[in-house]
């Protein structure tokens, strides 16, 4: 009996799972500028980090038994025009882990760093070969996750910089920047000329604002300057954060499903860039700014636990995808 119900939803385990240790790491690494800044318990990130990682280590320990014992399921994601952009955050959490993890530890820091980036890497260059010579691509397959595989690379310098891997910060903040203008392009274009995105889709509309906020940060210390670009940068994330905002209600409406995780690293990322806003600045409003978003992705990642929780339990998760 064991193997007729177990089996099968090992088949099934979705490599998008891993954007719950996106959004765990990223509240980490939140949680910890808001302990320098706001004077709030550094323990807090202490617990996010721990459970980001035992979530991370069984998550790849899942996917790895799934790889060798149903490797066409694997397969058959890495064929699909949208669960494919989700293998990168296999090695975005890495290198959030390793960002997470520079105050405790360089060493450990920097074996994730090495391992995270040498990953995505690999696999943005397999995707965007993948794109290049796809045969069943359509416009209707574009969403905001598509950012993952190129754009993801802007996430490298946060803890490449520190670690000394100037130069190579630099290679990926480039890649990172120049693609996600042009994805950028595509999405809107696809998003304003053709047929809406499908609803279980929607909340990946947050990935919108992680490129320039953690473009902000990555620049920041790449430069160590907040200049003009840095400012363009921030701006640009604050936008489109009120533009999400003003959604609200229809994010609302949504059925809980699996992408509802891209809620929690963008505003994760966010609150991180208004908080060394605030530290670069001075200004109260974004202090302000930077404690109301640590409050409202604390209280999404609780959510989102719970949802996630139930929906495991109840067997609407790790099921074939219609």
């Amino acid at each position: 009996m064991s193997h007729t119900t177990e089996a099968p939803r090992l088949k099934y385990l979705p490599v998008a799972f891993f954007a719950m240790v996106m959004g765990l790491a990223g509240l980490s690494i939140a949680w910890h500028k808001a302990a320098s800044r706001l004077g709030l318990p550094g323990v807090i990130a202490e617990a996010i980090l721990a459970f980001a990682a035992l979530v991370f280590l069984t998550l790849l320990i899942s996917y790895g038994i799934k790889s060798f014992r149903y490797p066409a399921a694997v397969a058959n994601e890495l064929a699909h025009p949208i669960q494919l952009n989700f293998f990168p955050a296999i090695s975005i959490s890495l290198i959030l882990l390793a960002t997470a993890s520079l105050h405790i530890s360089l060493g450990l820091a920097g074996v994730l760093w090495v391992l995270g980036t040498a990953l995505h890497l690999v696999l943005t260059l397999y995707i965007m070969s993948v794109w290049i010579h796809h045969e069943h691509f359509q416009i209707q397959h574009v969403n905001p996750a598509w950012f993952l595989p190129v754009v993801g690379n802007v996430l490298v310098p946060i803890a490449g910089a520190p670690l000394g891997f100037v130069e190579l910060s630099w290679f990926f903040f480039s890649v990172g920047i120049l693609f996600w203008i042009l994805l950028f392009a595509i999405i809107l274009y696809r998003v304003f000329f053709h047929p809406p995105i499908d609803r279980r889709l929607m909340p990946t509309f947050f990935i919108l604002l992680a490129p320039p906020a953690a473009g902000f940060i990555s620049y920041l210390q790449l430069t160590g300057e907040l200049d003009a670009f840095a400012r363009v940068l921030y701006y640009g994330a604050l936008f489109l954060t009120l533009l999400l905002a003003t959604q609200i209600g229809r994010f609302l409406k949504l059925q809980f499903s699996l992408s509802w995780w891209a809620y929690s690293f963008p505003l994760a990322v966010m609150t991180t860039a208004s908080l060394i806003m605030s530290e670069l600045t001075g200004q109260m409003s974004f202090t302000l700014i930077g404690s109301a978003l640590l409050g409202i992705v604390t209280l999404v990642v609780i959510h989102l636990l719970g949802q996630t929780a139930r929906a495991v339990g109840s067997g609407r998760i790790c099921v074939p995808v219609v």
